[in-house]
């Protein structure tokens, strides 16, 4: 048989944001499919009308917009293979359905929700199966006659998969290897509801991937219950030849290693688990997302491919294009993968590093602007070459580097007490007067004069730094002195200098 063309799907379901451990299924489908120079195809599986929310399809989109992951056909895309929204193919999935029926693979179940619930009550760990299916009102126990009669008089009904006892399931997993799992568990999953003549995810699902060519499932550990199901699904309507290979990914747990990871660990703890801000349209509620949080979309990716893989060497920091031939979806974990947010900070201080000042400039220059100042790219790119090895975020850059912008309006009084001695004042009195008289005002040339006046003066160097630092930033913090000055120019210098000796003295 010739070798088929890899195709992977991500197909999330518009029901609210987009997760981080969704974001982080995405980023394995679309490595593995570059990889193998193969396709990556975007499917909204959206069959669950009740739990559609607006907006979240625009969302999800926006996301891997932002991220730089690309699909290659689907919603939104275009592509062969369409229509990509499983609402819009409700009758293709009627036709597969009736194939199970007519084979005699599934049947039609009338029960209601209150019968069923009877039955729960009446069957401890009651399961829908071979078991118990006789006892229920389903056209296995029930003439043709009587069947078709219900289905006249419009009654609801469900079609179930009719699963039979006593084999073993064997799941083919990239990652887990052969999973074995025994039909006996399984019960008879509902595949398609008459009520809004839309099949459940399961044979969706199943019908989409065949459809679409799907060659790889590379999905969430969650899902591995239903695998199974879904190769005997394959199996019943004889399509073993195109069963796609699957690969369940460790779950993404809470940065305390016990749990999934949710919403609430996030607010918590002060982290993001959304891609961008989301607008809950129901409850109002805005929750924080990795864009508006100031991370970097490479940071993220990068931060998001190392929780459950590494590519095993000492290095850490890779771009996308990077990461796609060093992939290996088997060397995936079987375990759990912790969340350490601090992590992702970490990759997000790498990049500012890794940026360049003009870079960061560009981004900084908003803060400015929205703080009051006119100054030049210039200016802030100087201040951002002096200072941007000290933040994880741009927006950290503001309350740290500030006093370049404007003169202190206050002095700490902490640091006041600690750095401004009795003799302060008149030694700022006598520095501001030999850089007011320096020609030069270069970093070079007033580092040496500074430092030739301390020396013949016999001053501490410490106590004459720590005063002057506290006249021209107002705290004990910044960069080194002869940049800051340098920076601010004579005229400023001396300026804040003479305001500072004026008010602490």
């Amino acid at each position: 048989m010739a070798e088929r063309r890899v195709r992977v799907r991500f197909a999330p379901s518009p029901t609210g944001a987009l997760h981080i451990g969704g974001v982080r299924t995405a980023l394995y489908n679309y490595l593995f499919a570059r990889q193998h120079g193969g396709d990556l195809v975007f499917r909204i599986e959206d069959t669950d009308s009740n739990r559609f929310v607006p907006g979240a399809e625009e969302y999800i989109i926006e996301s891997f917009k932002w991220l730089g992951i690309k699909f290659d056909e689907g919603v939104s895309f275009g592509g062969e293979h369409g229509p990509y929204r499983q609402s819009e193919r409700r009758d293709i999935y009627k036709k597969y359905v009736q194939q199970l029926l007519d084979a005699g693979k599934a049947y039609i179940a009338f029960d209601t929700p209150e019968e069923l619930e009877a039955k729960r009550a009446e069957i401890q760990n009651f399961q829908y199966d071979a078991s118990t299916r006789m006892q229920m009102r389903n056209s296995l126990s029930m003439t043709k006659e009587e069947v078709d009669t219900l289905i006249a008089d419009g009654q609801q009904y469900v079609v179930r998969f009719k699963i039979e006892p006593g084999e073993a399931v064997h799941v083919d997993d990239l990652i887990r290897g052969d999973v074995r799992i025994m039909s006996d568990i399984l019960d008879d999953k509902v595949l398609y509801k008459s009520a809004d003549e839309l099949p459940t995810y399961h044979l969706a699902n199943i019908v989409d991937d065949h459809l679409m060519e799907i060659t790889h499932v590379i999905r969430g550990e969650e899902w591995l219950p239903s695998a199974p199901l879904h190769v005997l699904l394959y199996k019943a309507f004889g399509w073993e030849d195109t069963m796609p290979r699957f690969a369940h990914l460790p779950l993404l747990l809470k940065p305390e290693g016990k749990g999934k990871l949710s919403k609430r660990d996030g607010d918590r703890l002060g982290f993001p688990v959304f891609p961008l801000e989301w607008h809950d349209p129901k409850t109002g509620e805005v929750s924080s997302g990795y864009r508006e949080s100031g991370y970097f979309p490479e940071a993220v990716i990068n931060f998001l491919a190392f929780l459950g893989w590494n590519p095993g060497t000492e290095r850490e920091m890779y771009s996308l294009d990077e990461l796609v031939p060093l992939f290996d979806i088997s060397k995936c974990s079987k375990a759990g993968a912790r969340f350490d947010y601090q992590k992702g900070i970490w990759f997000n201080h790498e990049y500012i590093l890794q940026k360049s000042a003009d870079e960061i400039a560009a981004i900084f220059a908003a803060d400015v602007k929205a703080h009051g100042i006119d100054t030049t790219i210039e200016r802030i790119t100087k201040v951002v070459e002096m200072m941007k090895d000290r933040v994880s975020f741009v927006s950290e850059l503001w309350p740290l580097c500030s006093f370049f912008f404007e003169a202190p309006a206050s002095y700490d009084e902490k640091t006041r007490k600690k750095r401004w001695k009795d003799d302060s004042a008149q030694a700022m009195e006598e520095l501001a007067s030999l850089l007011e008289g320096l020609d030069d005002f270069s970093l070079e040339t007033q580092e040496k004069a500074v430092h030739e006046w301390i020396e013949a003066k016999g001053y501490k160097l410490g106590n004459i730094m720590n005063a002057w630092r506290l006249t021209l930033v107002g705290e004990g913090k910044g960069p080194g002195m002869f940049d800051i000055s340098a920076f601010l120019g004579k005229e400023e210098t001396v300026r804040r200098m003479r305001k500072a000796i004026e008010v602490l003295k």
